[in-house]
């Protein structure tokens, strides 16, 4: 998977909408794949790094409503719901369980095309121009640059897309693999050299860390006071 291309899952009962919008969404360079309701969804969100969800509310089993609900808890990846239903309760309650947006069907593509944008556009301004503080580490992502205490280090392109990352996660455990999909990097050994970079970054005694943990048989997480 290329690593500069926006990744989309689309979830929806419907085969023939799934279908469509995966074709319409890979025609304008983003990455998609596809689930046939909330289970599937459930267990994709879990393997893969998704940049946004487009989620149909009207599906049998756990609805559109439920799963964002749960997704959210655990997750931090922008919602677009997709619905039949254009009352205005309908839209307040999907934005009250935490929907980012909402778009009632029949709409049309370029109208989807444009609120992925937007919200695209608008975590990663968020997600990269926001300064950081990880105990005494002062992480300054625009820059690409770590400051604790007199010291100042860079940060290369792998080590910033794993701190946005985790950043936006705070406590959440990362695999070795997860982590390798983040960062571009496969081999685990260095996936270990550049976690063990970062600590001597961020943590005033490296090799007892407060902050950038080994999950033993897991992977790793980053603790924020």
């Amino acid at each position: 998977m290329e690593n500069n291309k926006i990744h989309i899952l689309v979830v929806d009962d419907d085969d023939r909408i799934r279908n469509l919008l995966k074709e319409f969404l890979n025609e304008n360079d983003y990455i998609v794949s596809t689930a046939e309701g909330a289970d599937n969804a459930k267990i994709k969100v879990t393997h893969f790094k998704f940049d946004l969800i487009v989620l149909d509310v009207m599906m049998p089993g756990q609805n559109g409503y439920e799963l964002t609900r749960e997704l959210k808890k655990k997750f931090k990846i922008p919602i677009i719901l997709l619905t039949a239903k254009g009352e205005v309760d309908s839209r307040i309650k999907g934005l009250e369980l935490g929907a980012d947006d909402y778009i009632s069907k029949p709409f049309e593509p370029k109208e989807l095309l444009l609120r992925i944008k937007n919200i695209i556009n608008r975590n990663n301004k968020i997600r990269f121009n926001v300064k950081h503080v990880v105990g005494s580490a002062k992480i300054d992502l625009n820059k690409m640059n770590i400051s604790l205490g007199e010291k100042n280090k860079k940060i290369n392109l792998s080590e910033k897309k794993v701190l946005v990352e985790m950043l936006s996660n705070p406590g959440k455990t990362y695999s070795r693999e997860e982590i390798g999909k983040i960062s571009g990097i496969n081999q685990e050994r260095s996936i270990d050299v550049m976690i063990t970079r970062l600590r001597q970054k961020i943590e005033i005694n490296p090799k007892n860390p407060k902050y950038l943990q080994t999950i033993r048989g897991s992977g790793y997480v980053l603790w924020i006071e």
